[in-house]
């Protein structure tokens, strides 16, 4: 019985790290720019449109930024300060965790302490349970701000992480504001003062 306990133990905290996984964030300035002097925004939809995912996936993500920013007090407006264009990258990621403990264990397989070739419940040497191996899909989310009249890039925020619970609607959505809020809590920058 310690035996299982000890094994439960670990996987217990591997679970709980997973579903506690933050986004991680960095965000990148133009230092010559006032960012004070911006208060109206509009969507840059050239750069949207580019954006390589669901169309339902951009409208969740920009009903998001349109609540950051007007929870900043930013307002939306035909002629804006700053456009906000979006776009996203993902890779495929391998995780393995090694479990192989070098010692038998209790478990339903092939042989063991009963007979060679029964199957059920035995005792095994040598395996522990082997390498586990999980794919996850880790995606990156820009936000840009460009100053409408100089048209360049003023500050960029990326965060990255994963979509847990992708089949859950409301866990998505959730998730894809966690995304927005994490990333425009870096906006404005705080420059520090000379």
């Amino acid at each position: 019985m310690k035996n299982i306990k000890f094994l439960a133990l670990p996987l217990l905290a591997v679970l709980f790290l997973s579903s506690c996984v933050s986004v991680r964030v960095v965000s990148d300035y133009d230092r010559e720019t006032d960012f004070k002097e911006y208060k109206t925004y509009a969507f840059y939809k050239t750069g949207i449109d580019k954006a390589q995912i669901s169309d339902l996936d951009k409208k969740r993500i920009l009903k998001a930024i349109d609540l950051e920013m007007s929870s900043r007090g930013f307002t939306k407006s035909q002629n804006p300060d700053i456009l906000v264009s979006i776009f996203t990258k993902e890779r495929e990621q391998v995780d393995v965790y090694n479990n192989n403990f070098g010692w038998g264990g209790w478990g339903w397989g092939w042989g063991g302490f009963y007979s060679p070739w029964a199957w059920g419940p035995g005792f095994g040497w040598g395996g522990g349970f082997g390498p586990n191996v999980s794919t996850r899909t880790e995606g990156s989310l820009y936000i840009d701000l460009i100053d409408t009249k100089s048209k360049e890039l003023v500050w960029q925020g990326r965060g990255a992480g994963t979509l847990n619970n992708t089949k859950n609607i409301e866990k998505k959505e959730e998730r894809i504001k966690e995304f927005v809020s994490q990333i425009l809590e870096a906006y404005p920058p705080a420059i520090a003062a000379n």
